[in-house]
């Protein structure tokens, strides 16, 4: 197999490549969101005077609700691409994680990946536009983290 850092432009990972790794990732990470919800809900009805069985919005405890939530998705992605390059969502696209040299991303430039793809998502996608004006088709969060992804070629 070739050097994924010395490999053409074509091999780069496109956005639509990207996008479905990330709607596969999804169900994933909705059954680790609703995991982590659980004690939350339970600890909720707990101290309410009512059984309501759900969290105030915008409540301190729906704040640690999705920061323990956006944690357990972190975990998981970095985790995933440090161990293999690769989550669930980028195996069937052969999608793959690397640092800009074509070795292996630290875990702090994955987390600062992890983090700029979640404004680069909460700002409609503008992170994930930016690969279309990028000279080298990167991503926002790619660029700024020092990762790169990139498609696998088929095994023969």
């Amino acid at each position: 197999m070739t050097d994924p850092a010395t490999t053409p432009a074509s091999s780069r990972a496109l956005i639509g490549w990207r996008l479905l790794a990330l709607l596969y990732d999804f169900w994933p990470v909705l059954a680790m969101w609703l995991a982590v919800a659980i004690p939350f809900v339970l600890v909720d009805v707990v101290i309410s005077d009512n059984v309501r069985h759900n969290i105030e919005p915008f409540s301190p405890m729906w704040w640690l609700l999705w920061t323990c939530c956006w944690g357990a998705a972190g975990l998981y992605a970095t985790f995933s691409w440090l161990r293999g390059g690769q989550t669930l969502g980028m195996r069937p696209w052969r999608l793959k994680v690397i640092a800009a040299d074509g070795g292996t991303p630290t875990l702090a430039a994955l987390w600062r990946r992890y983090a700029l793809a979640t404004l680069s998502t909460l700002t409609a996608g503008l992170g994930f536009w930016w690969a279309w004006l990028d000279r080298d088709r990167l991503a926002f969060h790619d660029r700024f983290s020092g990762t790169r992804v990139v498609r696998l070629p088929k095994h023969a």
